[in-house]
């Protein structure tokens, strides 16, 4: 029985001590004697059961984030060495505690303050120094704190914007787009405004737009015109992101596509669609050269025109792309055929018949720029017929009219020359019939 009594005492006395020893240790804390503290500290931490219990990890944080906030040492090594301790510290105690019960102890809440503002200066410093990796790793961990700070009601706020801010710059500069968008994501949720806040709001319309995420797009878009109702960024729709987040031809393309695929009737980006490949098929820049794939994208062209005139059958416009598209094209085979013909006559000797080849040559080109300007007949025909129908031309309208009859005559003239050649006389005359129609609406166009 005394035996049992005697163990009972030593146990109570340890336990005791060991108070005492957290007690003595929070003492010097609370007198700023943070070197004793530590030095005591640090003895103790050798002490497994000292070490076993939260208070020794909250207590390491408090003393080693107070040294840590040194005007002195806070700058140097020796300042980075021991936030980087207290932070460890203070992680270790939410591990073995994750109720943080002792943060009701105004002793001990000095430690997640300190630590916080440790890291906000010298994250700031970063920032400042454009060491924006190394101070995207400390707004990290700002940004944690601060919540918890808020969550613990140690923080006056109910957002902490400027941390918030701060960890999204620095982690969109260091290229953490994704981690900078949870950050924004918090701000716009909360309307937050002021100077520089509107290019959150365009980054993360931007973002959800290329992410695909259209609600997220919407979302963002209508907030950040709410906020700034003078900007004309929030005005564009899905079509303008769709075309001005690309840079390559083909993702402007495929964009696109995935734009008319999700909404078949967006007129705006059927027509820009057909317009985009038009420009590339029809470039004016003297070195361009055309894609490999030209004739898939003239068949995409001529598919969009189509489906874009159908939504909208009063745009003469639509037929008049389709119908230059083809001119243009016919340009080009004529340039070929009067090459092979200068070339042809320059290798025949006079008096003699040309190759085989030649002629077999000439002819296959004579077809192709007759059946290439064929395809800007019908096309033409409808735009010159919606301009038919108008009660009044402006300007713009009698300068497209004209050029559309005006080539009109000149196809026709080409088939009542093929078709002569081909003895065809009763095509022959009515195609002489429609070109002297033509020609006659083009005089008529004052």
């Amino acid at each position: 029985m005394k035996k049992v009594f005697l163990f009972s005492a030593i146990l109570v006395l340890a336990l005791s001590v060991q108070a005492q020893n957290y007690e003595s240790i929070k003492n010097f804390m609370i007198l700023q004697q943070y070197k004793k503290a530590k030095e005591d500290l640090d003895k103790q931490m050798g002490n497994a059961k000292f070490a076993a219990k939260p208070e020794a990890y909250i207590l390491k944080a408090a003393i080693y984030s107070g040294l840590a906030s040194d005007a002195a040492v806070k700058a140097t090594p020796e300042g980075a060495q021991l936030l980087n301790d207290a932070d460890a510290a203070f992680r270790k105690f939410k591990e073995m505690d994750p109720t943080m019960a002792l943060l009701k102890d105004a002793a001990y809440q000095n430690a997640p303050i300190n630590i916080y503002a440790a890291l906000f200066s010298s994250g700031y410093k970063d920032y400042e120094t454009k060491s924006y990796q190394s101070g995207f790793e400390k707004f990290k961990k700002v940004v944690e704190y601060s919540d918890l700070l808020i969550e613990k009601k140690l923080l006056s706020v109910p957002v902490d914007t400027n941390a918030l801010l701060l960890a999204g710059i620095l982690a969109e500069n260091s290229g953490s787009k994704d981690d900078a968008v949870k950050y924004y994501i918090r701000l716009a949720d909360i309307k937050a405004k002021g100077d520089g806040f509107e290019s959150i709001y365009r980054l993360l319309v931007n973002y959800h737009f290329t992410k695909k995420d259209m609600a997220g797009f919407e979302k963002y878009k209508a907030i950040g015109a709410e906020l700034y109702p003078e900007s004309e960024f929030f005005k564009y729709d899905k079509v303008d992101f769709a075309v001005g987040l690309e840079e390559d031809f083909a993702k402007k393309i495929s964009s696109l596509e995935e734009t008319i695929a999700a909404d078949p009737n967006n007129y705006k980006a059927i027509r820009l669609l057909g317009e985009i490949i038009y420009d590339t098929l029809n470039s004016r820049h003297e070195d361009a050269v055309q894609p490999g794939n030209a004739a898939e994208l003239e068949a995409k062209m001529i598919k969009a025109f189509a489906k874009a005139s159908e939504l909208k059958p009063d745009e003469e416009i639509l037929h008049i792309y389709v119908g230059d598209h083809f001119v243009n094209k016919s340009i080009k085979a004529n340039d070929a055929r009067t090459a092979h013909a200068a070339a042809m006559k320059a290798r025949t000797k006079p008096g003699a018949a040309a190759s085989k080849e030649d002629i077999a040559k000439r002819d296959a080109l004579d077809n192709e720029y007759g059946n290439t300007l064929d395809m800007a007949r019908e096309p033409y025909e409808k735009a010159a017929a919606l301009f038919a129908k108008k009660e009044k031309l402006t300007g713009h309208d009698k300068q497209q009219y004209k050029k559309v009859v005006g080539y009109l005559g000149d196809i026709y003239m080409n088939k009542k020359i093929r078709a002569n050649r081909d003895k065809k006389t009763a095509d022959a005359a009515k195609y002489a019939a429609e070109e002297k129609k033509w020609n006659d609406t083009y005089d008529s166009i004052k």
